[in-house]
């Protein structure tokens, strides 16, 4: 299965190869995706609901001009640009990782919550996650104040995150999806007995079992 995938930012030569380099980790020798960055011009990170509705734009742009012979496009991105409309519209099969990460926890009984970097982050990804029909099954979106710099960091990331997972499995959620999909994060529970998710690997696990042959 070849796939086509677009950052959702500029993100530049050595954080996309680093990016390339974790699907290639994430995915199975059937799976194959080819990550491209989005142009110089593009926002270089997504700090405004103005800055996420450009990069939707160009996400969507990008990917409706796929190259032949792929099997599937994605964006790079937890929010999913797009959305449904976009999936419906499309002559080629949409992949998004919020949709198949969170759709995986609330399929088995779960009610998941999430952490997004900034404000803006957190308000798209509840209204994706409600364009879905799952805004029942939340447990909300908890904020962690961090620049884009930290999602290459990941060890900034998660000392950062634990606080927030703290919170949301005091609420009830077992699992916290984390709300950016480039995020290397350790394969260890953080505090407050709630897991942190990665949404990138779990759904590229969920689509390796369902493509397996």
């Amino acid at each position: 299965m070849r796939i086509f995938a677009t950052t959702p930012i500029h993100v530049g030569s050595a954080e996309l190869a680093r990016r390339q380099s974790r699907y290639d980790e994430l995915c199975p020798d059937w799976i194959r995706i080819t990550l491209r960055d989005l142009d110089p011009d593009a926002p270089g990170s997504l700090e405004t609901a103005a800055d996420i509705r450009e990069s939707e734009e160009r996400v969507v742009e990008v990917l409706r001009a796929v190259p032949s012979g792929y099997d599937a496009v994605l964006a790079d991105c937890i929010l999913d640009p797009g959305g449904p409309e976009f999936a419906a519209e499309s002559e080629v099969r949409v992949l998004g990782l919020l949709r198949m990460s969170f759709g995986w926890e609330v399929c088995t009984g779960r009610r998941p919550g999430a952490v997004a970097r900034n404000q803006a982050i957190a308000d798209e990804l509840a209204d994706r996650v409600a364009s879905y029909g799952w805004a029942d099954s939340f447990s909300g979106v908890e904020v962690l104040g961090l620049g884009v710099e930290a999602i290459a960091v990941g060890n900034q990331w998660d000392e950062a995150a634990a606080g927030a997972v703290d919170r949301l499995g005091k609420t009830g959620a077992v699992t916290v999806i984390n709300g950016c999909s480039a995020v290397e994060l350790p394969p260890r529970e953080v505090a407050g007995g709630a897991r942190l998710v990665d949404p990138t690997a779990l759904a590229l696990r969920l689509l390796a079992t369902g493509e397996a042959r």
